[in-house]
Formats: C-alpha cells, sequence, structure tokens
C-alpha cells in the first residue's frame, strides 16, 4: 500500500531535487525513496520504472521551460524575442542542471506529456522565428539552429569548458546576436 499523501508530483519532485543536485544518472528508485523516507516498492504505485520517471522529470522541465520562455518573450518581436527566450533557456539549464538533462532524452519517447512539454517549447520557438518571416521548412531549419547553439552553449559551461577570463554571458549574448543576423539573413 502506498504512503498516505506520496503522489505522483511529489516522486517527481523528489526526482528532481536528487538531479538537480547530483546529475540525473543519480535518479534511481532507491535514492528517490530514500529522499521519501519511503520502501522502494512504494514508488512504483506512483512512476513504473527509473527510465519513465527521469522522462517525467524531462516533461516537467519541459512544460517549465515553455512556460518560462513564453513569459519572457511577451511582448518583444526579432531580436529581442530571440534573446529574452534563449537566456531564459540558459538560465533554466543553469538553475536546474539535472531537470534540463532529463529534456534532451527524446529518443524513443512515446510518453505525451513529454512529448507535449516538448511541443510547448517548440511552439514558443516558431512563434518567435515568424518575427523572422520563417515559416515552414524553414522555421524547422532555425528552430534547430537556435536549439542546437542555445543548448550547445549550456552544455559547454555545465561542464566547465569556458575557463577563460571573458564573461560566458557575454560571449552567450554574442553568440545570439550573431545567431539572430543568420536568422534575418534567412528570412528576408
Amino acid at each position: 500500500m502506498a504512503r498516505r499523501g506520496l503522489t505522483h508530483d511529489l516522486v517527481v519532485e523528489a526526482a528532481t531535487r536528487i538531479a538537480d543536485a547530483r546529475g540525473l544518472d543519480a535518479v534511481t528508485v532507491a535514492a528517490v525513496a530514500a529522499d521519501l523516507g519511503v520502501r522502494p516498492p512504494s514508488l512504483y504505485n506512483h512512476v513504473g520504472s527509473v527510465d519513465a520517471l527521469r522522462q517525467a522529470i524531462g516533461a516537467a522541465a519541459l512544460l517549465e521551460l515553455a512556460a518560462a520562455m513564453s513569459i519572457a518573450a511577451a511582448g518583444l518581436a526579432h531580436d529581442d524575442a530571440l534573446l529574452a527566450i534563449a537566456r531564459t533557456q540558459r538560465a533554466y539549464a543553469l538553475r536546474h542542471p539535472g531537470a534540463y538533462a532529463a529534456t534532451g532524452r527524446i529518443v524513443g519517447v512515446k510518453d505525451e506529456h513529454f512529448l507535449a512539454g516538448g511541443a510547448a517549447v517548440v511552439d514558443v520557438l516558431l512563434a518567435v522565428l515568424r518575427g523572422y518571416g520563417l515559416t515552414g521548412e524553414e522555421a524547422i531549419h532555425g528552430a534547430r539552429a537556435v536549439r542546437s547553439a542555445v543548448h550547445g552553449f549550456v552544455s559547454l559551461e555545465l561542464a566547465g569548458g569556458y575557463a577563460m577570463a571573458l564573461d560566458p554571458e557575454a560571449s552567450f549574448d554574442w553568440t545570439v546576436r550573431a545567431l539572430a543576423a543568420g536568422l534575418r539573413a534567412a528570412g528576408s
């Protein structure tokens, strides 16, 4: 029997805390159960497996990220909107490295919540790209370019890849502005 008050959301919150503190690979059924003060079998009433638990972390993170990006872009257009959503993604990744890592594990995912979260993030990005005149396949290419640039920068930053004295935030903004120039050219 499940512990009274234990819910799917509480399990995912505990798993997310562990992921952010120790890395996504540290999320195990045993670790989450210990964090919640329950026996591991109790978690199976709320999640089917460790993979399902990690996908749930990713789904929640994607929805949270999409909402934050949407708020950041509200009332902005073109480069200002692009910079706002890129900064939001970077800030989220730096604050929640484990949850952010879970957003990238999509190969073979069939979980509707995870896919909905991913679609929500892409929808925000595509809305910003429409401001550059990008639609159809061009918008998809643009979305992939933006996601690759932001994710690549953030991944290197999280791995300690920017040891030079120059401020990574300034380099990040420079990267996004350079990308914006390319998007403007592609949209004209």
